[in-house]
């Protein structure tokens, strides 16, 4: 059935201990994404990143060779 609200935003997350620091998630979805500049790590630019940004942020987790990310 049609509602005019928003669907629920998806959540991001990173375990940065799980990291290795590939930039994979950069590459797929650089607006959510960033790596650390003293240790390229992953960097969380945006917790609740906008409806627009999912397929990317997704591709971006699937990407991840060390399975750090979440999108729930």
């Amino acid at each position: 059935m049609w509602s005019d609200q928003a669907p629920e935003a998806g959540r991001v997350g990173a375990e940065r201990g799980r990291c290795v620091g590939a930039g994979q998630c950069v590459l797929a979805a650089p607006a959510v994404f960033d790596q650390d500049e003293h240790d390229g790590l992953v960097v969380v630019l945006a917790e609740v990143p906008a409806p627009s940004q999912s397929d990317a942020v997704h591709d971006a987790v699937r990407a991840c060779p060390s399975g750090a990310l979440t999108f729930r």
